[in-house]
C-alpha cells in the first residue's frame, strides 16, 4: 500500500530533549538526517543541532557521514553539516551520492542506450525555524514546533536524462532542482519507564526519490515521522516511516514507481561530541523494480 498506517511512524536513529537527561551529561543530539539537518535518518525532528550557549549567538557545528548499502549492491553515502545560530535558526547541508552499479548495463540491455553517469549527486541546502520550543509558556504539554525550507539541486540528471533521449523527461520529470517544506512537531514523552520521543512531521515536495530521480512540478503533502525509546542515556532503539509520492509515470522493468520507506536502528552515544548509529531500511522499489533491503551506518560529530 502506497501509505501504510501512520502508526508505522517511528524513528530511525536518536534525538533527545532537554528535559529528559541531567543538563550535565546531555549527549550530542539530535543526529543528522541523510539530507543534512538535525533530526534521525529519512525523518527529521522539531529539535535544532548543536544550539548556541548562554551568551553566545552561534553554536558550536555539527558534521556526520555514513553509507547506506542494498542488498542488490546499490550504494548511497552521505556527508552532513549543520550550523545554529542562537537556538532557532538552523543551517544545514548534506550531499548524496546514489551509486547506480548494473543500472546502466541494464539500461543498455533492454534500450541500447548508454549512459554515461554510474553515479548521482544530490545537493541539498537546509534552512530551519523554531516557531516554538518544547514546554513554552510554561505548559509542559507544548510540543516544540519547527519550520524549513529544503532546496535541493541534482547535478547528474539533466546528464542522465541527454544519454537516454528525454526518456526522463518523457516521464514526468521536469527539473534538476526543487524545493521542500516541511513542518515537524516534536514531543518528549514519559508514561513509559524511560523517555519515549515522538516525532511528526509534513513534506509539500515535488521531488522523485527525494530528488536523486529529479523533480516533477506536482507537489504533494506527504507524512512522516518517528519513535524513539532511550534503553538507557546513552543507547536508543527505534523506528520510522516515510511517505513517498507518486508523480511520475513507470517504466516496466527500469524505472519503478516509489514506495514508502520504513527502518528500524539501534544508535549509541559514544562520548560528548560522537554518536553512532545503524540500522536496516526498506526502501521499496529504488529507480528500478528491485525490493530494496538496505543496511546504514552513520556518524555525527558535535565541535
Amino acid at each position: 500500500m502506497k501509505l501504510r498506517s501512520t502508526f508505522l511512524l517511528m524513528s530511525s536513529f536518536l534525538v533527545l530533549s532537554g528535559n529528559a537527561f541531567a543538563e550535565d551529561s546531555r549527549p550530542p543530539l539530535p543526529l543528522h538526517g541523510i539530507e543534512g539537518y538535525g533530526g534521525i535518518a529519512s525523518t527529521y525532528s522539531a529539535y535544532l543541532t548543536n544550539t548556541a550557549t548562554e551568551g553566545n549567538i552561534f553554536g558550536l557545528p555539527s558534521v556526520g557521514g555514513g553509507m547506506l548499502g542494498t542488498t542488490e549492491g546499490r550504494v548511497m553515502g552521505f556527508t552532513t553539516f549543520t550550523e545554529t545560530i542562537g537556538d532557532r535558526l538552523e543551517l544545514g547541508y548534506g550531499l548524496d551520492v546514489l551509486s547506480l552499479n548494473d543500472l546502466p548495463d541494464l539500461i543498455a540491455a533492454k534500450t541500447g542506450m548508454n549512459m554515461d553517469d554510474d553515479a548521482v549527486f544530490l545537493h541539498n541546502f537546509n534552512a530551519r525555524l523554531a516557531l516554538l520550543k518544547e514546554g513554552a509558556f510554561d505548559q509542559p504539554w507544548i510540543p516544540a514546533i519547527t519550520i524549513g525550507a529544503h532546496y535541493k539541486y541534482n547535478d547528474t540528471v539533466n546528464s542522465i536524462d541527454s544519454d537516454l533521449n528525454g526518456t526522463l523527461t518523457a516521464i514526468g520529470i521536469e527539473d534538476n532542482d526543487g524545493i521542500d517544506y516541511t513542518l515537524y512537531v516534536t514531543k518528549m514523552t514519559n508514561f513509559l519507564p524511560r523517555p519515549l520521543l515522538l516525532n511528526f512531521g509534513v513534506r509539500n515536495s515535488d521531488a522523485a526519490h527525494i530528488g536523486l530521480l529529479g523533480f516533477t512540478g506536482e507537489r504533494e503533502f506527504l507524512f512522516e515521522g518517528n519513535a524513539v525509546l532511550f534503553v538507557t542515556d546513552r543507547f536508543a532503539i527505534g523506528g520510522e516511516y516515510r511517505q513517498k509520492p507518486d508523480n511520475y509515470t513507470a517504466i516496466d522493468g527500469l524505472v519503478a514507481s516509489e514506495d514508502d520507506w520504513w527502518s528500524v536502528v539501534a544508535a549509541y552515544v559514544i562520548n560528548d561530541s560522537l554518536t553512532m548509529s545503524g540500522g536496516y531500511f526498506n526502501l521499496g522499489d529504488v529507480l528500478d523494480e528491485e525490493n530494496s533491503n538496505a543496511f546504514a551506518l552513520k556518524m555525527k560529530w558535535e565541535f
